[in-house]
């Protein structure tokens, strides 16, 4: 029950910071501010600002690269769910040494067994190919997107403080 309510307390923070920053899908593909940036510096300008802006969205667009990535590596996603199926199997079901036959097994035989069978398989699964991916395509997505797009009106003011 307290697990259930961690989980829950998670998802309202989650929510409440990175989904509160997400912009209406009107404003992310709006294609009236679509333009060639002049030079670096105005690229530079508008990279800095559309990451700050649109923040929430491109971690969205992450959220469903990673997801891609793993449907489409089905051997890493079987050795992540493995391994972290495995501790918490261990975990939860054996706490305290088991006397199986003449052998008694205990959580540290039973972590090096499934870190013997779980890290290969990991291993083969290539999870350096799909990091390097991963970070390959959103960069490309949003460094593509942030310099685009031509910041709004309210990027003019970021930088005024209110004077109290």
């Amino acid at each position: 029950m307290e697990y259930a309510l961690r989980i829950s307390d998670s998802v309202k923070s989650f929510r409440e910071t990175r989904l509160s920053a997400l912009r209406p899908p009107s404003e992310f593909f709006d294609v009236q501010r679509i333009s060639r940036p002049a030079d670096l510096n105005q690229a530079t300008s508008r990279i800095s600002y559309n990451t700050k802006y649109f923040s929430g969205n491109y971690g969205v667009i992450i959220g469903v690269l990673t997801v891609y990535a793993l449907i489409t590596s089905p051997l890493l996603l079987i050795a992540i769910v493995f391994l972290v199926g495995g501790f918490a199997a261990i975990n939860r079901f054996a706490p305290e040494p088991m006397q199986v036959g003449d052998h008694v097994i205990t959580q540290k035989s039973l972590y090096t067994a499934l870190f013997v069978i779980g890290l290969p398989v990991l291993w083969w699964a290539s999870p350096f190919m799909v990091f390097f991916w991963l970070v390959g395509a959103s960069s490309v997505v949003i460094l593509g997107h942030a310099c685009i797009i031509e910041p709004g009106i309210e990027s003019e003011y970021a930088t005024v403080q209110e004077a109290v």
